[in-house]
């Protein structure tokens, strides 16, 4: 019980009990209070913490139905935090939920679908959920992760650390923990890993200064074929680090690095293919003026029946074991795999080439960023595929002159952006009269709003809903959902 005359902004709440995850980062809790206006009013809580975990609150906003709140403090811990026995280092933003028994982590996330479609269920019908279908491997499941050089100098805390290489710390961007292994990838990726930073070093360059604009190391990234082991490597610095400083050899250290990546692929035969990325950016990103050293420009994944060529830019799905099992369901749900299929937003390409090759008349993919349909112009030669054309285009500009051609087709199938579907793309997909429409959506909210309209402006009814664990250890959902007419 909270003893206080009333709600203000900066107002605490103290030992307020999480109930449920309702979407995103958004935690629910009811108060109990001794004023009749305020007693049971609902709680939307930022921040992180297990449910059922005991927390004290700040006020942020008071709204008439509910109060925004943040988290401030954790007075108990959930009964069902497990320390994980592959994580030494505790919550991260990577797998901050990974103290969470994993079977707990489904049943979260399958609630967390159920509650978002609560308005479609009261405004239409009850809907059957399938099982959620959980990841195939809960630790070292991602194919690509990006380390940064970071230092780190804070009078205020006397921390004076000049050689920091790993994650961005939560809710800290301009910090960078410092530790030599990671529970998203495999033992011999993390060992790799440590090798690449013991050796840079001893070459006694600085890392790259975000706030100053200079000085050398930025990256390391690494990606890994799942179905087929082979690796690649990417080293990103700062060039103009040798303009500043001109007693130093940029030809020398540059020399060194190679000669040392090649005797690391000589040791390590899964690694196939190495870059060094010339990366004078402002921005803190990694990829930027590549150099291929090592090995081929690619590296090969097989997913179902197809071969992928993965380049340092290739977008694809980071959970390569979960994806195979995601198009599998999507193949799955539809009713008939020779129809004329409209792939819409599927920047990962994967799916419509499934389609094209489980016998489809004619895939239509649509997609606005021309290097990911570029890359899947090449898979679709690798693999023999000639019943697919490409759009480089906005989804709601192609769908309104693709409609005005009279074209049709029988399965559309959409996988928009976590923020949105586009209005008018949303009131186009409804003119094309397909047999089924298959959406598969990363953000639970937005779906179950795109879905409301869909049901109230046409005759399509929900047949399927599925839930996939995706990113095992975080709150990330994906959900599969198949409307027929």
């Amino acid at each position: 019980m909270n003893n206080f005359p009333g709600l203000n902004k900066w107002d605490i709440l103290e030992n307020i009990k999480i109930e449920k995850l309702i979407f995103g980062w958004q935690w629910f809790a009811k108060l109990e209070h001794p004023n009749p206006e305020h007693n049971w009013k609902t709680i939307l809580i930022t921040g992180w913490a297990i449910p059922w975990s005991i927390v004290n609150l700040r006020v942020l906003r008071k709204k008439k139905r509910f109060i925004e709140t943040q988290i401030v403090e954790i007075i108990q811990k959930s009964p069902i935090e497990k320390i994980h026995k592959n994580n030494p280092y505790g919550e991260s933003g990577g797998w901050k939920w990974i103290n969470i028994p994993y079977e707990n982590q489904l049943e979260i996330k399958q609630s967390q679908v159920k509650e978002a479609f609560f308005v479609i269920e009261k405004n239409f019908w009850k809907q059957d959920f399938l099982e959620i279908e959980a990841s195939p491997i809960e630790d070292w499941y991602r194919n690509k992760v990006e380390f940064s050089f970071w230092k780190y100098l804070s009078n205020a805390e006397w921390i004076e650390e000049h050689f920091n290489v790993w994650f961005h710390k939560q809710w800290q961007f301009s910090k960078v923990i410092d530790y030599d292994w990671t529970p998203l990838i495999g033992e011999k990726q993390n060992q790799i890993y440590r090798e690449i930073k013991k050796f840079c070093k001893t070459l006694w360059l600085p890392v790259y200064d975000q706030k100053k604009q200079e000085w050398f190391f930025r990256h390391i990234l690494l990606r890994k074929a799942y179905f087929t082991d082979e690796m690649m490597i990417l080293l990103s610095f700062n060039p103009e680090y040798f303009d500043k400083n001109t007693k130093l050899d940029k030809t020398e250290k540059l020399s060194i690095l190679k000669d040392f990546f090649e005797k690391l692929a000589e040791r390590y035969s899964e690694i196939k293919s190495i870059y060094f990325s010339h990366n004078p950016n402002k921005a803190d990103v990694a990829i930027w003026d590549l150099e291929l050293i090592y090995g081929k420009n690619s590296i090969k994944e097989k997913i179902l029946w197809l071969e992928f060529e993965i380049s340092p830019t290739s977008f694809f799905q980071t959970n390569s074991a979960w994806a195979e099992k995601l198009y599998s369901i999507v193949l799955d749900f539809a009713k008939n795999k020779s129809w004329v299929v409209l792939d819409l937003y599927w920047w990962t390409g994967t799916i419509w080439m499934i389609f094209a090759k489980s016998g489809a008349k004619k895939v239509v993919s649509v997609e606005l960023v021309t290097s990911a349909s570029k890359d899947w112009e090449k898979n679709a030669k690798l693999n023999n595929l000639k019943n697919i054309s490409f759009e480089n285009t906005k989804v709601e500009d192609f769908l309104e002159k693709y409609l005005e051609t009279w074209e049709k087709a029988d399965l559309l199938v959409i996988d928009p952006p976590r923020a949105w579907m586009h209005p008018k793309a949303l009131e186009d997909i409804l003119k094309f009269d397909a047999s089924q429409m298959i959406y598969v959506s990363c953000n639970p909210a937005t779906l179950a709003r795109d879905l409301e309209f869909i049901l109230k402006n046409s005759s399509y009814k929900i047949g399927k809903i599925k839930a996939m664990d995706m990113f095992p250890h975080t709150h990330h959902i994906e959900t599969v959902v198949s409307l027929i007419k």
